[in-house]
């Protein structure tokens, strides 16, 4: 059973940054794709941004520009950064995988359903 830990998440002022993390607990980090969620109170849980297994990236329009979505498998951990971060990013983010087959090395996944492991969430919350 994958284990996913998110880290990194505070309380920042509008137009600063963040880098969330999260760990995975295999060493098979390299069968994954990845992606971030987020939930704003009151909110559904949205896609944010999601990496495949061969490093391609998607990213929601809302955040593009803005957030970054990265992984390093030498240390099975992927990356969220966050730059001129605004208060309607202020939610719980949570980061999700599912391993993919070789032929879907290059694709990104945005859909919850799409994802079978989760993480417990880190909060960002952003001041005016």
């Amino acid at each position: 059973q994958l284990r996913l830990v998110e880290s990194g998440g505070g309380l920042v002022q509008a137009g600063g940054s963040l880098k969330l993390s999260c760990a995975a607990s295999t060493h098979t980090f390299n069968n994954y794709a990845m992606g971030w969620f987020r939930q704003a109170p009151g909110s559904q849980r949205e896609f944010v941004a999601a990496i495949s297994k061969s490093g391609a990236t998607n990213t929601a329009d809302s955040v593009k520009g803005r957030f970054t979505i990265s992984r390093d498998n030498s240390k099975n951990a992927m990356y969220l950064e966050a730059n001129n971060l605004k208060p309607e990013d202020t939610a719980v983010y949570y980061c999700a995988a599912r391993i993919v087959a070789l032929w879907q090395a290059s694709v990104t996944f945005t859909r919850e359903d799409d994802y079978a492991y989760w993480g417990q969430g880190t909060q960002v919350t952003v001041s005016s």
